[in-house]
C-alpha cells in the first residue's frame, strides 16, 4: 500500500519502520526533524496525505487530532482510510470520523497498548473502531504493526475500550500498591503477600504481571528503579480522558476519580510524572494514614 504517517514520535517512527520494511511505500511527516529507516519525508502532513490509500495518525492529543485532520482530509482520495492510532478523547475521534465521512474518507479510531516496546517490537493490541469494511482494509497493517486487533464496533468504541481499559489499569495499580504498604506495616512479607494474592481472589495483571514491589513476581519497572514501561504522566492523561468520557455519558466512575486524583499529586505536585506508574508503591511506603 501507499501509505502517510503523520507523528513519528517515540510510537509512530518505529510503527512507520516496520511498515516499510514489510514492504509499502511510507511517506511520513513529523513537526520535529527526524529520520525513519525506509521512510520518505514530506514536508507537510497534506504532502504526506496526498495520494495514499491508508494516513495513519499518532498525535498527542484531541485538539492536536483534529487540527491534523482538517488539513489532510480535503486532499485524502474518496475511499481511503484515516487510521488514527492516538489516545484521545472519544468525542474527538468521533468529530474526525464525521469530517472523514463529509470527505468521502473512511475513518477509523485504533489507539494502542504495548507502548514503546510493543510499537518497535511489532507486537502491539489495536482497539478499533469504525467501519467493518475500513477494519478490513487495514487489517493486513495491523498484522504489522502488532499481535492483535479486536473491533470494538462503530466509531469512537476503538477509544472507549482504551479508556475503559486503562481506567481499570490506573484503579487497580493504586489498589496493588496500597495493599502492599499495608502488608509492609502489618509485618507481612512481600514474597508472602504475592504468593497468596497472586493465586488468590485478588488476582490482577498489576499484582501478576507488573507487580510494582521490587523483586516479587515477573521482572517488571520496580525492578529497574521505577523506569517506565508506562509513565505515570501517560496514564494520569488516560485517567483524565476517561473522567472527561465519564462526564459526557454521565456515567458515575468515583473509582476512576479517585484513581485520577491521586495520579495529579503523584505527577504534577510531587513531580513524578517521568517515573512509571507502578511507583505509586514508595509513595504509599512513604507515607503515614
Amino acid at each position: 500500500m501507499k501509505i502517510g504517517f503523520i507523528g513519528l514520535g517515540n510510537m509512530g517512527a518505529p510503527m512507520a519502520r516496520n511498515l516499510a520494511e514489510a514492504g509499502h511505500e511510507v511517506t511520513g511527516y513529523d513537526m520535529a526533524e527526524v529520520q525513519v529507516p525506509g521512510v520518505g519525508l514530506a514536508h507537510t502532513s497534506a504532502a504526506a496525505a496526498e495520494g495514499a490509500e491508508v494516513v495513519i495518525t499518532m498525535l498527542p492529543n484531541g485538539e492536536i487530532l483534529r487540527a491534523v485532520a482538517a488539513q489532510i482530509l480535503p486532499v485524502m482520495t474518496s475511499g481511503a482510510v484515516h487510521l488514527d492510532c492516538s489516545t484521545v478523547d472519544v468525542d474527538s475521534a468521533r468529530a474526525v470520523a464525521e469530517l472523514a465521512h463529509s470527505h468521502g474518507v473512511q475513518a477509523m479510531d485504533a489507539p494502542v497498548s504495548g507502548g514503546t516496546g510493543g510499537a518497535d517490537a511489532g507486537t502491539l493490541t489495536f482497539m478499533a473502531g469504525g467501519a467493518v469494511e475500513a477494519f478490513a482494509k487495514v487489517a493486513p497493517l495491523f498484522e504489522i504493526m502488532g499481535q492483535k486487533a479486536v473491533h470494538c464496533g462503530g466509531s469512537g468504541n476503538g477509544q472507549a475500550a482504551k479508556i475503559c481499559n486503562n481506567m481499570i489499569l490506573g484503579v487497580t495499580m493504586v489498589a496493588t500498591c496500597e495493599a502492599f504498604a499495608l502488608a509492609d506495616k502489618l509485618g507481612l512479607d512481600r514474597q508472602a503477600m504475592f504468593d497468596v494474592v497472586s493465586t488468590s481472589s485478588g488476582y490482577s495483571w498489576s499484582m501478576n504481571a507488573y507487580c510494582p514491589a521490587p523483586g516479587v513476581g515477573p521482572q517488571s519497572p520496580a525492578d529497574n528503579g521505577y523506569q517506565p514501561g508506562f509513565a505515570a504522566a501517560l496514564m494520569l492523561k488516560d485517567l483524565r480522558l476517561s473522567q472527561l468520557a465519564a462526564a459526557s455519558a454521565g456515567a458515575e466512575t468515583p473509582m476512576g476519580a479517585a484513581a485520577e486524583e491521586l495520579y495529579t499529586a503523584f505527577v504534577e505536585e510531587e513531580g513524578q510524572g517521568a517515573k512509571d506508574f507502578s511507583a505509586m508503591l514508595p509513595r504509599f511506603t512513604e507515607r503515614n494514614g
